[in-house]
């Protein structure tokens, strides 16, 4: 008889966050084009002129950059993670102590996980 091994915790813990994600993903992408379609009627004329200009695709995304994520969701914190902090992230904005993606005040010496090294 062979022994059997049982898969290790972080490894049930990736699959199971895979799984989550391939079945949320598509129901939440979903949902923007449906929104698309409710605003209000000055995007409505926009919407022709859309379909002949390719670049005009940028337009749908400016509404998505405007809903920050909470300080919650993100496990936000005052204090920085060893040389990870808020002043080096690629989505800080130093002169409003603001973030591009976390919506409120943000200290400079603060730290989330969306965090990324500035280039």
């Amino acid at each position: 008889m062979m022994k059997q091994e049982n898969p290790s915790r972080r490894t049930v813990l990736r699959g199971a966050l895979a799984l989550g994600c391939t079945l949320l993903a598509p129901m939440s992408l979903s949902g923007c084009d449906s929104k698309k379609g409710e605003g209000t009627s000055s995007p409505a004329p926009s919407s022709p002129a859309p379909s002949s200009t390719p670049d005009s695709s940028m337009t749908p995304a400016a509404p998505a950059a405007t809903s920050k994520m909470t300080q919650a969701s993100v496990q936000y914190q005052a204090q920085p993670k060893g040389d990870q902090r808020c002043a080096n992230c690629l989505h800080f904005i130093p002169e409003s102590n603001t973030c591009k993606l976390v919506e409120g005040q943000v200290s400079p010496e603060g730290w989330c996980i969306v965090w990324a090294k500035q280039a």
